[in-house]
């Protein structure tokens, strides 16, 4: 068992920010740009193991924040670690909590020492600290643990965020200086809100402490998609080439093309599952919702050309009647269909970025999913 490597391949003839790499894990190899579907409490809502694998996934997260609270780092730990107590032969990695935690927290409960917050689930009162997480971490024994930050709320004054990252900073190191889990990778994250002379302090010192991969913190949290890349592109020039990076909560198609493009290599999001269990599925023509009368009596695939298990064996009528009649298998299928989609992507990127031409394949993406079904 060691550590994660990540190993560069290719950068894009015209764009060197774009890069089609190798992630080494004691799981198995994976090229990146990668999606990552999300599960939450070791498990990605209605999904198998064999499922995900069946739709490519390489790297699945679980949130560190309610592995804690049930059914505990220590069961997890008894069972052999994330990996076989879920069941999944791929890699695993944990984020640290902190979005949860700030989104439970009032402001006056964030200090130096850490997060005052309530549980969601008994109103019981917890506090969570830097060295806290890591150590739930080391337990849980995924392939990735990541540093405890404050993930700032947008928008935000400039003080407020400037004391948040370099908090963030403090507490980045806390972890790393607990942190004792050899099998383990820990990453580093940047912060800073949209401002660039922050998001460039915060990269440069979070690289200094020679984390094995970095991540992109606070964005997709209401902020306009223009602010957003701002902040991805104010972050990724001052990251190392030979050190995966990874953008948290970030999964729209459009997105991870734009992100890719400014030297991102590894995507999460719910989005998938979430808006599946509404009717809702990507397509290459734009998000279409399955419970549009139009598709009652519409006898052909979501997508002609999908090689997902939904596509290949149901229709859109009906996937329709199952998520009008409330049956659970209706959400399984748009799941299965949209993780796929976004795996798919990245698997098109990567073809993409080898060939070099990554521009024509994101103007016509683009284009494509823009236009009407």
């Amino acid at each position: 068992m060691s550590k994660i490597k990540y190993e560069l391949i290719k950068n894009d003839n015209d764009n060197k920010n774009i890069r089609l790499g190798i992630l080494h894990t004691n799981h198995g190899d994976f090229e990146t740009p990668m999606f990552m579907p999300v599960g939450t409490i070791a498990n990605v809502k209605t999904l198998m193991p064999e499922e995900l694998k069946a739709c490519g996934s390489a790297v699945v997260l679980s949130n560190t924040y309610h592995l804690w609270l049930r059914p505990g780092e220590d069961i997890v730990s008894k069972a052999g670690g994330l990996n076989k107590f879920m069941n999944y032969d791929g890699p695993t990695l944990t984020d640290s909590g902190g979005f949860q935690v700030f989104s439970l927290a009032k402001p006056k409960d964030i200090t130096e020492d850490g997060v005052k917050f309530k549980s969601h689930i008994d109103g019981k009162e917890l506090f969570l600290t830097p060295e806290k997480s890591i150590e739930i971490q080391n337990k849980l024994d995924s392939d990735i643990a990541m540093s405890f930050d404050e993930c700032a709320p947008y928008p935000a004054t400039r003080k407020y965020i400037e004391n948040s990252m370099r908090r963030t900073l403090r507490w980045a190191k806390r972890g790393k200086d607990v942190f004792n889990n050899p099998n383990q990778s820990l990453f580093g994250i940047v912060q800073g809100g949209e401002f660039e002379d922050l998001r460039r302090e915060s990269a440069i010192e979070t690289v200094k402490m020679d984390f094995d991969g970095y991540s992109i913190g606070g964005t997709s949290v209401g902020e306009p998609k223009d602010i957003m890349y701002n902040m991805i592109s104010y972050a990724t020039k001052y990251l190392p080439y030979d050190k995966p990076r990874y953008l948290m909560g970030v999964g729209e198609p459009i997105d991870i093309l734009e992100c890719v493009e400014r030297g991102i290599d590894m995507f999460d999001c719910v989005l998938p599952t979430r808006i599946a269990r509404h009717g809702n599925c990507f397509t290459k023509h734009g998000r279409i919702n399955i419970k549009n009368a139009k598709y009652k009596e519409d006898f052909t695939p979501i997508e002609e050309d999908c090689d997902c298990y939904t596509c290949k064996n149901f229709t859109k009528a009906y996937v329709r009647h199952l998520i009008t009649a409330g049956e659970v298998n209706g959400g399984r299928l748009l799941s299965i269909h949209n993780i796929r989609f976004l795996i798919k992507e990245t698997e098109e990127i990567r073809e993409a970025i080898r060939n070099d031409n990554f521009k024509e394949y994101k103007e016509n993406f683009i284009n494509n999913y823009k236009s009407s079904d």
